[in-house]
């Protein structure tokens, strides 16, 4: 099965929600919020910002591969 390829990314600080595509072949560190530029980064244990705060997890996570930094 194919992996899904956006997520909505919700920021934590505002609130603020956005549809966003994800990388196929690596994991996203850092995504700054449209609204109030908040530097988004992955909690711990966490992959990636998909992982932490999107509607869908990171493509590698869907696909069972790990992330591939």
């Amino acid at each position: 099965m194919a992996p899904v390829l956006e997520s909505v990314l919700t920021c934590p600080e505002c609130g603020y929600a956005k549809r966003e595509s994800m990388p196929t072949d690596a994991c996203q560190f850092f995504h700054e919020c449209g609204q109030c530029k908040t530097l988004l980064r992955p909690k711990a244990g966490d992959c990636c910002v998909f992982c932490s705060y999107g509607s869908v997890k990171c493509p590698p996570v869907q696909m069972q591969r790990g992330c591939s930094n």
